[in-house]
């Protein structure tokens, strides 16, 4: 009797969304054993629609359509121990958190590969806008999404050769409005679903009222001073206010004052001039590369420190566990707790986690 090829299993991260729904049609399509899977990450929803299927209930139709089988996998203690504590303490730190890049990392990327891993599957797929490729050398290269206004890259810096090689992006090499085509092609039910709010367990993306129900009395008022010390006013606590801000300082000054920094052990937010807010160096700890172990030499790089700002010329060097990271031109509110990312045309190389400013 011929022998049957046993069809490669991926296990596909499904949100209910239009973007992880067509990586699951396109995996199908090419010929992979796809199972879906839905983390249950948190009880909070943001959701302004109340009677609106939940994640859940979109991807099981989802599943049904495509004629996959589908599971729902609980990640909510770990996800409040790994993502949401983090997410709080860091505020409470005086330093802005980037919660995605974190649930990437452990979540995404870590639980649910290890749930595949258990279940036979060789790949885990995700709706990301970023691409993955092999060179001649075996070596695999994290790319920029082709749709540049989508790309997802940055949030992926963490990854590294052994994840890259069990990891597929169908959508890396499509645009948004090709997404939304295909999925009515393919009939999926949420082909025409809105797209997902920035912090997927804080309620209306309120964080300032997610942050005071979940730490009570964790906020302190205190002074809003100059580089001098020199009190201006007062604050409502570290936590609300962030690098670059000029609204909402309640000050009355001769010039436009804006939040140059932060200080949790004192409690004071630091204010000055539009020019204060540039700097020209950053320290960055938490590092991963995603070709190597280390970065061995001094090297010139693009670097993002913010998803959504543009990349900056940088020179980089790693100096112990941090990297030093010296623009060419000055970047406005370089702020600490964010991730800088590291690009060579359109692959990423790595990144870490803003420690410190330096003008």
């Amino acid at each position: 009797m011929e022998r049957t090829m046993k069809k490669e299993r991926v296990v596909v991260a499904m949100s209910g969304g239009v973007d992880s729904s067509l990586a699951a049609a396109l995996l199908l399509e090419r010929g992979y054993d796809v199972v879906g899977m839905t983390m249950r990450l948190s009880d909070e929803t943001r959701a302004v629609e109340p009677d609106a299927p939940s994640s859940v209930e979109d991807a099981r139709r989802v599943a049904d359509v495509l004629g996959i089988s589908h599971h729902v996998i609980d990640f909510t203690e770990i996800f409040e121990n790994t993502v949401v504590d983090y997410f709080l303490d860091a505020y409470l730190d005086g330093r802005t958190p980037n919660p995605c890049v974190v649930c990437n990392h452990h979540i995404k990327f870590g639980g649910l590969l290890h749930a595949a891993e258990d279940i036979g599957a060789q790949y885990i797929a995700t709706g990301h806008y970023a691409r993955i490729d092999r060179d001649e050398d075996g070596v695999y290269h994290l790319r920029k999404g082709m749709d540049h206004d989508k790309d997802q890259s940055y949030v992926l810096y963490h990854l590294n050769q052994e994840k890259l090689a069990h990891i597929i992006f169908p959508l890396g090499n499509l645009r948004k409005s090709e997404t939304r085509r295909m999925a009515e092609e393919y009939g999926l039910p949420v082909a025409h679903k809105t797209e997902s709010q920035e912090i997927c367990f804080v309620p209306n993306d309120d964080y300032k009222a997610y942050l005071r129900e979940h730490r009570p009395g964790g906020t302190f008022c205190g002074d809003i001073v100059d580089s001098a010390g020199n009190v201006l006013g007062r604050h409502d606590g570290v936590a609300f206010y962030t690098i670059g801000q000029r609204k909402g300082l309640g000050i009355a000054a001769s010039q436009p004052l804006y939040v140059t920094a932060l200080d949790a052990a004192k409690n004071q937010v630091i204010v000055g001039a539009a020019d204060a807010v540039y700097a020209q160096e950053l320290i960055a700890s938490d590092l991963n590369w995603t070709m190597w172990d280390t970065l061995a030499e001094e090297r010139t790089v693009e670097a993002k420190i913010r998803y959504g700002k543009r990349l900056a010329a940088a020179r980089i060097v790693q100096e112990g566990d941090c990297v030093r990271v010296c623009f060419t031109d000055p970047q406005r509110a370089v702020t600490p707790g964010q991730s800088v990312v590291f690009y060579e045309n359109d692959i990423v190389l790595g990144g870490g986690i803003i420690d410190r400013v330096i003008s």
